[in-house]
């Protein structure tokens, strides 16, 4: 095709599409770029839609502003930022020897040919949505576009009660909305556990506790069986263990690659459904490049293929594809897999690997549990976080993080990413620069505290056990001494079923009231004192002994209060 004719032609107009096109002008403004995309609404924000459910904005089309108030609409992307968008236009069919895009106008039919010299797959993903009795009733919606989220909060606004199938992120964000929005909200999940696969169980449990502290009905390992409706409405859902009545249903699952045009096209589909494209975004045709959340990544840690739609990813992704095509050298590493989000009064992030994920991928994870205040204690704004970390005990690196609680998070997750990324062994963690300042941090941040515990963990200073690993000690009935070293005060205000309580400044004193011939596990409310009490019954003789990690903060299960 002669240059001066050379055409991108980018399909998907939202996020990694719009990046591709934008940083394309940029780069080269000579180039010839149309964007085409099925629906009205185009580059928007999906990831704010639960927060405008929620109300904490009111204009919906706030989610496609530019930061000044411009809406980004076909006579902006043209105005400022020379290329053509069409809108209402699916993609149908690529020619890839003719090298033409059929498309369609969605409103009347007709079908037009463009050619193209590169075409970018930017074409997203489409919700889940199984095929059960009643998955088509009024009320019941996924969410993913704006006119989901219109459809949801005017049926909020006029529902008493919610059900939300599916403990991933969207789920929860959506579950939160509904309750700040006043309706009775039950929360369907058909694993044990909400967010299988991204958190530990333990993790997990501690956000679960947060979810029916705040009035959510959490149903766990129940599968969705039906939807039930009268007259075409929704009027309830029946599970695999009962019958929850709704007004309004929503359906988040999880999402899949909308890679049905790829694979017409016949392009090289990954093995997790995801387009199969090389580090320049490059599919198997060389002229057809991939991006966002219809592609598959590379994880930085395993090598392996994974499938992880994030709004952030997609526009790295458009920016290297752009620079590959105005002839630009870029490449796209990979991902950690990073996630975050605000689950009430409770912040829950990751990164990396898990355990079991590390050891299937040939590593020998050591993890250790530290609660800690993310600012000094002495600033009225301190709250706790607990961070799980993980390491390879041979090379020391750091493969992964969990970090859940009402505190700050966001900036522990983001030092752990590029640390990660970058190779960082935990005496390294231990030890770096960290900004200080009492609104900010402690003088040891979080991430120090954690690191060093990990440390004694891998210098084989002392063993721990996890809270879940106590609790299912406690429910097979095993006979084990449970010794709490906090304070009577504290004692009194809240304990754990079983613990027996010898401060930790008598304990030296009071050692011939421990048993020597069962395994004895100390802690307290973050589980430094048990470290400590851990040590003095090492250091008297006593064999069996391991703390328990994460002391009462990381205790996610019932807890006793009031005075015993």
């Amino acid at each position: 095709m002669p240059e001066e004719t050379r055409r991108i032609v980018v399909i998907g107009g939202v996020a990694a599409g719009m990046k591709t096109a934008c940083r394309l002008m940029r780069v080269n403004p000579s180039s010839k770029v149309v964007v085409i995309d099925k629906c009205k609404e185009i580059s928007y924000g999906a990831c704010s839609l639960p927060y405008y459910i929620e109300g904490l904005f009111d204009n919906l089309e706030e989610v496609r502003m530019t930061p000044v108030g411009v809406v980004r609409d076909e006579k902006f992307f043209a105005n400022c930022k020379g290329f053509e968008v069409l809108t209402l236009t699916e993609a149908v069919a690529i020619d890839r020897q003719r090298k033409v895009v059929r498309v369609k106008n969605v409103e009347s039919g007709e079908e037009r040919e463009i050619p193209y010299s590169q075409v970018v797959l930017a074409s997203g993903n489409r919700p889940i949505l199984p095929p059960l009795p009643g998955i088509d009733l009024k009320g019941v919606y996924p969410l993913k576009t704006m006119g989901h989220a219109q459809g949801i909060l005017a049926k909020a606004k006029s529902s008493k009660k919610a059900v939300v199938v599916g403990g991933g992120f969207i789920g929860l964000e959506v579950a939160e909305a509904l309750i700040h929005r006043g309706l009775e909200v039950t929360l369907v999940e058909m694993k044990d556990q909400i967010m299988a696969g991204l958190l530990d169980g333990g993790m997990a449990a501690l956000v679960h506790r947060e979810l029916r502290k705040k009035g959510i009905n959490l149903r766990l390992s129940e599968g969705l069986q039906s939807i039930e409706g009268r007259d075409g409405e929704v009027v309830g859902i029946q599970t695999s263990q009962g019958r929850y009545p709704a007004d309004l249903v929503i359906v988040a699952i999880g999402v899949r690659p909308e890679v049905e045009l790829a694979k017409a096209a016949g392009l090289e589909i990954g093995k997790t459904g995801g387009l199969l494209v090389d580090d320049q975004m490059r599919s198997s045709d060389p002229d057809i490049y991939g991006a966002g959340d219809c592609v598959e990544s590379k994880h930085l840690l395993s090598g392996g293929k994974v499938y992880v739609p994030q709004g952030s990813t997609a526009n790295k992704q458009g920016r290297v594809v752009a620079d590959n095509i105005a002839g630009l050298k870029a490449s796209f590493p990979g991902v950690l897999s990073t996630l975050i989000v605000k689950v009430f009064d409770c912040n829950v992030t990751r990164t990396g690997l898990l355990a079991q994920e590390a050891r299937n991928c040939g590593f020998d994870p050591v993890t250790v549990l530290v609660p800690a205040a993310d600012r000094a204690h002495t600033d009225p704004g301190s709250k706790p976080i607990l961070i799980k970390l993980t390491a390879d005990r041979a090379s020391r690196k750091i493969l992964g993080a969990q970090i859940v609680g009402p505190g700050d998070v966001a900036k522990r997750i983001d030092t752990l990413v590029a640390g990660i990324t970058m190779g960082i062994t935990v005496d390294q963690l231990a030890q770096l620069d960290l900004a200080y300042a009492p609104p900010f941090s402690s003088a040891m941040d979080p991430l120090h505290q954690t690191a060093n515990a990990l440390r004694n963990k891998l210098d084989g200073l002392m063993e721990s056990l996890e809270p879940q690993e106590v609790y299912a000690k406690q429910q097979k009935g095993e006979d084990f001494f449970f010794l709490d070293v906090r304070s009577p005060k504290e004692f009194e205000e809240v304990r754990l079923s079983g613990a027996q309580l010898i401060p930790l400044g008598a304990l030296r004193g009071r050692l011939n009231e421990l048993p020597r011939d069962k395994e004895i596990i100390p802690f307290c409310k973050i589980s430094l004192r048990g470290f400590e009490a851990a040590m003095i019954l090492k250091a008297a003789g006593f064999s069996n002994v391991r703390y328990m990690e994460g002391g009462i903060l990381g205790w996610p299960y019932h807890m006793e209060t009031g005075k015993k």
